[in-house]
């Protein structure tokens, strides 16, 4: 069994338009799947989820995170997710490229890193009723082609997204990498990650198709990820050895193979060390949760 990646929920995935943004109603996908959505993910895909009325839990990976309304929940792309909504539960999902999100961060460094983690936000009343009015707006504009749609499109979105990043609070805005050299070394380091990471290739390796040095390296991501390069690159491989043993039946050998770990007995001890636990009993232990 593999991780199902989908265009949106259930559509078989294919290239995405820089510029997509679809927005549409919690209804729409939840109701004919009798309110579950199996876990899977979305290669360049992001979700801000509105949930207006109802709730659920949330499958992060191999974490389960509940949630009520009023709340806007933010899905990465590439972050392996699926859902147990509460029967009627109301509300509204945008999706949008990864593209349309860097050319928007683009503008203003304080969204920058908006998208870089699942998050659950509690929404106050208030708040509550402008993101409602946003996504209202957004769901009218993309079904029509008036004059400034497309303008208008991008004004609703970018109010879901200053609410979000305000009810985070100033200090998750300060937290934010600052636009520069270092924040571009650290964005293709992660890219090139994503691309390489079974291929277990040293820091070294990494920096010199960056045109950077080593030193160069670990200080940028030191400044702008707050950890060193070789732990990134160790927890994409945690990550998606959790992944395989929580939704394949590979064996633990093959799991390792898959990951481009020669020696099984070294994959072992690698992913107890970074999880406090063996992929034979986190698979059990996750299985029977």
């Amino acid at each position: 069994m593999t991780i199902p990646r989908f265009y949106l929920y259930g559509e078989p995935h294919r290239a995405v338009s820089e510029r997509f943004v679809h927005v549409e109603s919690l209804d729409d996908r939840s109701r004919p799947s009798e309110w579950t959505i199996r876990p899977h993910a979305h290669l360049e895909l992001n979700h801000l989820f509105h949930i207006a009325a109802g709730g659920g839990a949330m499958r992060v990976e191999s974490e389960a995170h509940r949630f009520t309304a009023p709340c806007l929940m933010i899905v990465p792309a590439g972050t392996v997710h699926g859902f147990a909504w509460e029967a009627e539960s109301r509300g509204s999902v945008v999706t949008f490229a990864t593209g349309y999100l860097q050319e928007i961060a683009r503008r203003d460094a304080d969204l920058q890193g908006l998208f870089r983690a699942v998050a659950i936000i509690d929404l106050a009343p208030e708040d509550d009723v402008e993101v409602r009015a946003a996504a209202t707006g957004l769901m009218r504009e993309l079904g029509w082609a008036a004059p400034g749609h497309r303008a208008a499109a991008d004004a609703g979105l970018l109010a879901l997204m200053v609410v979000a990043l305000r009810v985070l609070g100033p200090a998750s805005a300060q937290a934010l990498p600052m636009p520069g050299h270092q924040s571009e070394l650290v964005a293709r380091y992660r890219h090139r990650i994503e691309e390489r990471f079974r291929l277990r290739e040293p820091v070294a390796t990494h920096a010199a198709a960056l045109g950077a040095s080593v030193a160069q390296l670990r200080g940028a991501c030191a400044r702008i990820a707050r950890q060193p390069p070789s732990e990134m690159l160790d927890q994409r491989a945690v990550l998606e050895a959790k992944r395989v043993l929580l939704y394949s039946n590979l064996s633990i050998a093959n799991v390792a193979y898959s990951l481009g770990f020669a020696d099984p007995a070294y994959f072992s001890r690698f992913f107890t060390r970074h999880v406090g636990k063996s992929p034979r009993a986190f698979r059990h232990d996750q299985g029977s949760a």
